[in-house]
């Protein structure tokens, strides 16, 4: 047996488990002295599963030795956004209004992977109730980012990016309702996949708005993504290979909301965009105005439900959340029933219309997020600032939730900045096939920049 590696990727230590140099439990008990001797760990952490990660390393360890596995992942360790139910373990949704609440069972996203023997190491912390694409969490914990102890590290998944980046987890399993998997992962490096609404089940899973939702992993690679992905779903794992870059043909959508992006995001897009280029993939530029008329519906459809869902609550316990959060949750106050109901009419068309335009491309391609994680200091003292970085930070990932995309950001070699790989509804197997043959050119890319 070796030691087990925790900076190795998820399919990394599924196959030497396999081949048997890695013991799950050895491979959990390295996960718990990390998380035992890192100070940081509680800030990740909102609880640490120790019993329950160990008995399932156990049970995976015996599989193995019988060449009974469930998975290629059957004893690999991963960590859940404390929105997922787990039997007898708090699920508290990042609020002071959920504290104590601990579920009978498993969500079904949580049974899925357990029945593929994968080992739960527990919660993660994050935006309260998910309602935030900075990551930042005065009322619980703030995870840190893994490039500056100073920033935010992204949202609301924020816990578990930093589980995966601090090598605390192999995979951490998030939701994704404007951008909450992809932002964590662009600015932790990691790659990270939103999947189509109502493709994988949100039973017992704390909700934010159901109409938009989604589960999807935080991942050291697209090949892990895939392979996560696979089980969530309980189809069998995709191929990644046979995408030629030279045959592809990519849109680059165009629209004003699009326009401001910092110069280190700008140009770690543009690095990959120019190395898909050199390689033969076409670059198509085209104006999508359907965005901007999507986003001026956001704050109707997203305000509106989210007040339904948690309104009342927050109005019989008032200043117990995080105050920005909590302004955001009451702007949903504002919009009558018939706002919300012509709202999702128009998204309804413009949506149609935005699959019209977009057809035809193997993907659209997208800078992931347009600024860098802001400095916290300024998220605490700057009111307008930490709203005016919660709404840049979500702005490119939300299009994939309004529109009800599959999409996959991918770590640029630049840091905490990323790149979107977008298809069409339930093109999940598409973006990540793309996206395998796009990681390709960037680690390409990285070894001309360092050749040793």
């Amino acid at each position: 047996m070796t030691t087990p590696n925790l900076s190795s990727s998820a399919i990394e230590l599924g196959w030497a488990i396999e081949k048997q140099t890695i013991n799950p439990v050895e491979l959990v008990e390295a996960c718990i002295e990390s998380v035992e001797n890192n100070r940081i760990a509680k800030t990740i952490y909102s609880v640490f599963a120790k019993d329950r990660a160990l008995n399932e390393a156990k049970e995976a360890s015996i599989r193995a030795k019988n060449g009974q596995r469930l998975s290629l992942l059957d004893g690999v360790p991963i960590s859940w956004k404390d929105l997922f139910d787990t039997e007898g373990i708090p699920t508290e949704g990042g609020t002071k209004f959920l504290a104590g609440r601990v579920p009978k069972a498993d969500a079904e996203v949580v049974r899925r992977c357990a029945n593929a023997g994968l080992v739960c190491l527990g919660k993660t912390h994050l935006s309260e109730l998910a309602f935030s694409g900075l990551g930042f969490n005065p009322i619980t914990a703030t995870p840190p980012c893994i490039n500056d102890d100073n920033v935010v590290p992204g949202g609301s998944s924020s816990g578990a990016a930093a589980s995966v980046a601090f090598k605390m987890a192999a995979i951490g399993i998030g939701s994704d309702t404007g951008g909450s998997v992809r932002v964590p992962a662009c600015w932790n490096d990691l790659v990270g996949l939103k999947t189509t609404h109502s493709l994988i089940p949100l039973t017992g899973v704390i909700p934010l708005c159901n109409s938009f939702d989604t589960v999807g992993p935080l991942c050291r690679t697209v090949e892990d993504a895939a392979q996560i992905f696979s089980i969530m779903v309980q189809k069998s794992p995709i191929n990644l290979r046979g995408v030629e870059i030279s045959r592809c043909t990519f849109l680059v959508p165009q629209a004003s909301t699009l326009e401001y992006i910092q110069s280190q995001p700008e140009e770690g897009f543009n690095q990959v965009i120019s190395q898909l280029s050199h390689n033969g993939a076409t670059i198509a530029y085209k104006s999508l105005p359907v965005i901007d008329e999507a986003n001026e519906l956001a704050g109707c459809l997203y305000g509106t439900e989210a007040y339904s869902q948690w309104g009342e609550t927050i109005e019989a316990n008032p200043n117990t959340m995080f105050a920005r959060i909590q302004e955001r949750f009451l702007t949903g106050k504002r919009y009558s029933g018939a706002d919300f109901v012509r709202a999702w009419q128009k998204l309804k068309t413009l949506r149609d219309l935005f699959y019209q335009e977009t057809a035809g491309y193997d993907a659209l391609l997208l800078p992931t997020c347009p600024i860098l994680p802001p400095l916290k200091e300024r998220i605490i003292n700057e009111p307008d600032y930490y709203v005016q970085q919660n709404l840049l930070a979500l702005r490119n990932t939300r299009l994939s939730n309004l529109f009800n995309l599959s999409a996959l950001t991918i770590p640029t070699p630049i840091p905490s900045t990323g790149i979107s790989v977008i298809s069409s509804p339930f093109n999940e197997n598409q973006v990540l096939r793309v996206g395998q043959a796009i990681a390709n050119q960037i680690s390409k890319l990285i070894r001309q920049f360092n050749p040793e």
